[in-house]
């Protein structure tokens, strides 16, 4: 049971709360400051620890960020995607943003065991390999790791990098038609927080994706999206029987060639 004391200084909490969502909507602008904690403090005559659990709970839903030693802002809206099977600059042109990549590496390696299983290929098969950081309306959002095998699309990348990976194995009659994709949380690694130029948060969503055109394995990648600019839409529907498409039998494990992302890292 929530004692009286307890309820009392939980709706402080939730008014505080409140008075800086408010003013976050109707009255301030991205990266404009909040009002302090002291100034809090003395407003709703609550102690400087209840305020600094309403403010933390706006900066972890993204509404605020923390500048060290310069105070608290207004956060730039996160981009809401929805999982579906599409490029990231499908789904940021659809939320009116402008999407843009800076390729930091594109290569052909030999595939390493997780790539080579979750593509139906023996491990060393050669791999197109591209990595990219992708960027919302200038912002970096995500470090995006691209392989697919050699043998599907020889010339994929004699061009360079296309716009669209997908739309590039369209055009060569190989259509992504279904995909799956697994999501889990994590600390940024310092190379994400430099690359991603984060400051505050230092969460990151990591995803691995396999996508198929019918039965056969097009394409796997991984990502690193930053937690306090990106969050996804799930659309729910009745529960189905789970689709797992069966991979190879592993073969021996190889050695990630010098220079490569390890293991793990994001696409």
């Amino acid at each position: 049971m929530v004692r009286a004391r307890d309820r009392g200084s939980e709706h402080k909490y939730l008014a505080v709360r409140a008075y800086l969502s408010e003013l976050v909507a109707n009255e301030l602008s991205v990266g404009d400051a909040v009002p302090s904690e002291r100034s809090l403090t003395e407003r709703f005559g609550v102690s400087r620890m209840t305020v600094r659990q309403a403010v933390d709970a706006l900066v972890t839903e993204g509404i605020l960020e923390r500048a060290q030693g310069r105070g608290t802002f207004v956060a730039p809206p996160r981009a809401d995607f929805e999982m579906r099977l599409t490029t990231f600059g499908e789904e940021a042109r659809r939320r009116g943003l402008t999407p843009g990549a800076d390729i930091l590496e594109t290569a052909v390696v030999p595939a390493p065991r997780t790539v080579a299983e979750a593509l139906d290929r023996d491990v060393a098969t050669p791999m197109h390999f591209v990595l990219r950081l992708r960027t919302a309306d200038g912002t970096p959002m995500s470090l995006e790791e691209t392989w697919v095998p050699v043998d599907l699309a020889p010339d994929l990348l004699s061009d360079g990098v296309p716009e669209s990976i997908y739309g590039a194995l369209r055009a060569r009659g190989l259509d992504p038609t279904w995909g799956e994709e697994t999501i889990t949380a994590a600390d940024a690694t310092p190379q994400e927080r430099e690359t991603l130029q984060m400051q505050g948060s230092h969460a990151v969503m990591r995803t691995s994706r396999r996508t198929f055109g019918g039965d056969a394995p097009l394409m796997y990648s991984r990502a690193s999206y930053r937690g306090d600019r990106y969050s996804v839409f799930v659309p729910l529907r009745e529960a189905r029987p789970t689709l797992v498409p069966r991979t190879r039998a592993s073969a021996p494990a190889a050695t990630t060639p010098a220079g490569r992302v390890p293991e793990g890292s994001p696409r």
